[in-house]
């Protein structure tokens, strides 16, 4: 055995420490809850030069499998993690991935599929990647983390398969455990052995082709060679078990029981409720009840004889699924085991039991109820073969009660601005729109949601709707501005509301937007509808593709982005919005890292060379331009196609400032051209506050260090970093401003 130490630590916290120990090349990564620790604690220990490991953040999940593959065929060591609809996001790259026979390593802290929205754990995600040609080994508690991430990399290297170590999100992610690791990276690095690839696409003596197109006969026999893959997995993984046993101590089989020799009556749980049934099945056995358990560790390769020879024995078992296969009696353990068992030709009576969805915990009692109702049916009473564990019926009579009074078009109708249509340039002159006047403008947003205090989002968004006369349907993109409005079955909104995932929210409002015109052709409405799509934390990062895809099109809708510069809604990481410097939670400040390493996008710009309508910028300390400018999105919306406005939002939580001054903070961006405020019409820019004019003009520090998030930067060892982000801002205001001169841009 070789020299270990016992730490407190979570699943997450583990997963990290195996792979800065291994010493991977690369993480490819995007934030997803509850898997984003792991990028998160990777980047501090780089920061502090405890790591090699290089992270890229991707704009989404899909790009961040794209880059782990880009970086397996280079010939390195490779990492990632993620979850619930960021594994599905992925998913299309997985068989890639494994067609080609590259191999890496993937966790993955199992999650609910939305929607509707949630972000338990349960296992509905991690079954949709049994068809993937990926080794998949599930981890029951954070040692296993630990011992399969090395474990698995190991096997990966041998057999030239991709592996995926699963675990419970939140369970085993979050909770804090003794465990042990080893004291010497050379030790487990010597235990994988050396990163030897005998293909890669750096080797330029040998040149090759990856991911040919490839038809009849040939394809069957690539995927028969991936099948033989899989088998050969099966015989390395038995002799890795045993050699990691000799270093560790720590003996792992592809099943573990407990007290099934001589049971009448099995519960098979996977993962982490494991360890609960077994306190059941003690509960029982105390009343002299032959009852037992077991988990399985390996979902692929699948091992049919190990489950046989823990049931053959048995009378009854129940399979406990922590997601369903819908229409199919089951979920897709329990299917498994059905067929293992029915191709052994065994008796065993199965029932299935859907269970802690949404991370909906499991009591031990939970387990003593289901062993007796296994034993009322060996006495002959009836009982469901397949059921949900602790669903309930909804009360129908209760009265639904509107919690506020829908509002009408007219009163909206307010005059609060006033618009002007200019035949000639096609471009609309908004008047109005006073302080005063804005504050009769009905609320679309209930006062009641769970925002953090200062937070811009619902300041920005009455702001907005302020502008907006008439009719609104909104689509929110996930984020802190759908999470803190929308907690079930309470709503903050006022008008008809639509949510849809970060990389699709564009494309779904198009779509519900196309269907309302379709719908006024034939007769069937009449309303006057102004349809707007509300972005943040990110959005337009992983759904910037769908944005754009929307711009082309020039549909009649708003784009409004609520820019609070970062991930905040899985607690803040870096975001291709994040000023260059800022600290987030990976973009972390250390010897080797100074914060977020490149410059905040542009998507005012990137949005103007799709050459919409209208496109402005917006912030809370200038208020009646802020309104004038969201009705002017909303006439050009009906008139042109497409508008997309983007506003400032604080977020002192993650900003590390004081909500109280958030105005003041803002208005620094202003100042210091960091968020300058203009418009472009047809293509025609216009300043709409030029602060060198006024004599207003700040240096960028005024703006950065006003937060916490960028303070470091006035240590003067950072001197160069402050003054490269200077001579971008100065040189995006010189572009604006040279745009702005021009009768062309």
């Amino acid at each position: 055995m070789l020299k270990q130490k016992v730490v407190f630590e979570s699943g997450n916290e583990l997963a990290t420490i195996a792979c800065k120990q291994i010493d991977y090349h690369i993480m490819g990564y995007y934030p997803i809850t509850p898997s984003t620790q792991i990028a998160e604690n990777l980047d501090f220990m780089f920061s502090q030069g405890e790591s090699k490991t290089k992270l890229i953040a991707a704009e989404g999940e899909h790009s961040a499998a794209g880059i782990c593959y880009g970086a397996s065929v280079g010939g390195g060591r490779v990492f990632s993690a993620t979850s619930a609809n960021g594994l599905l996001y992925s998913l299309e790259q997985l068989p890639v991935q494994s067609g080609t026979r590259f191999p890496m390593v993937l966790n993955v802290a199992c999650r609910t599929i939305s929607a509707p929205l949630s972000i338990k754990g349960d296992h509905s995600d991690i079954m949709y990647t049994l068809n993937t040609g990926w080794i998949i080994l599930f981890a029951k508690d954070n040692q296993e983390v630990y011992d399969f991430n090395i474990i698995g990399l190991k096997l990966a290297e041998k057999v030239n398969l991709p592996v995926i170590i699963a675990f419970d999100g939140f369970f085993t992610s979050h909770q804090k455990k003794k465990a042990h690791i080893f004291e010497n990276d050379k030790d487990i690095q010597n235990f994988i052995g050396e990163c030897k690839r005998e293909y890669s696409a750096l080797n330029m003596d040998s040149p090759i082709t990856i991911g040919s197109y490839m038809n009849e006969p040939d394809l069957i026999n690539n995927k028969f060679q991936l099948n033989l893959a899989m088998k050969e997995a099966k015989d390395y993984l038995i002799e890795i078990f045993d050699e990691y046993k000799n270093i560790s101590g720590r003996e792992y089989k592809t099943t573990e029981s407990y007290l099934t020799k001589d049971a009448d009556i099995l519960i098979f749980a996977l993962g982490s409720t494991f360890e609960t049934v077994k306190d059941s099945v003690d509960k029982m056995r105390k009343e002299g009840k032959k009852v037992g358990a077991f988990t399985i560790k390996v979902l692929r390769p699948w091992f049919t004889d190990d489950i046989y020879n823990i049931c053959k024995d048995s009378k009854i078992l129940i399979c406990l699924d922590r997601q369903d296969s819908y229409g199919a009696n089951g979920g897709n353990m329990s299917i498994e085991i059905k067929a293992s068992l029915q191709e052994k030709e065994l008796n065993t009576k199965v029932i299935t039991r859907i269970y802690g969805l949404s991370g909906k915990d499991f009591y031990a009692e939970d387990g003593v109820k289901l062993f007796q109702d296994a034993f009322d049916c060996l006495d002959g009473k009836e009982i469901k073969r397949f059921d949900y564990l602790g669903n309930y019926e909804g009360n129908l009579s209760i009265e639904n009660v509107k919690p506020f009074e829908n509002i009408k078009e007219e009163d909206t109708k307010l005059n609060i601005t006033k618009v002007e249509y200019n035949e000639n340039t096609k471009t609309f002159n908004v008047t109005g729109g006073s302080i005063k006047d804005i504050s009769a403008m009905p609320k679309r947003i209930a006062p009641g949601h769970g925002a953090c205090p200062g937070c811009g989002i619902p300041v920005n968004l009455n702001l907005l709707l302020s502008g907006i006369e008439g009719n609104v349907v909104l689509l929110f993109q996930t984020g802190c501005g759908m999470v803190v409005t929308t907690s079930y079955p309470k709503t903050s909104f006022k008008v008809n509301y639509v949510h849809n995932l970060f990389q699709n929210g564009s494309a779904t409002l198009s779509g519900l937007l196309e269907m309302y015109k379709e719908r006024q052709k034939r007769g069937e409405i009449d309303e006057d509808i102004t349809f707007i799509m509300v972005s943040g934390d990110g959005g337009l990062d992983i759904g910037l593709g769908s944005a754009l895809g929307t711009a082309i099109r020039n549909h009649n809708m708003i784009i409004f982005e609520y820019d609070n510069g970062g991930y905040m809604n899985t607690g803040y990481q870096l975001s291709y919005s994040t000023p260059k410097g800022a600290k987030s939670s990976t973009s972390n400040i250390g010897q080797y890292e100074y914060g977020k390493e490149l410059f905040h996008k542009d998507n005012p710009q990137i949005f103007a060379a799709t050459n919409i309508p209208y496109i402005a910028t917006v912030a809370e300390s200038h208020i009646t331009d802020f309104v004038k400018k969201a009705r002017k999105a909303q006439e050009y919306s009906k008139k042109f196609g497409l508008s997309y406005i983007k506003c400032l939002s604080a977020c002192p939580l993650n900003w590390g400032d004081e909500p109280r001054y958030e105005r003041g903070v803002i208005e620094s961006a202003v100042k210091s051209c960091y968020h300058p405020l203009y418009e472009i019409e047809h293509g025609i820019t216009t300043i709409s506050y030029n602060p060198e004019e006024k004599g207003e003009k700040l240096p960028i520090t005024d703006y950065l260090f006003k937060m916490g998030r960028t303070k470091h930067l006035k240590n003067e060892k950072y001197n160069d970093i402050v003054q490269s982000i200077q001579k971008e801002i100065d040189r995006r205001w010189q572009r604006l401003k040279a745009r702005a001169e021009s009768p062309y841009l």
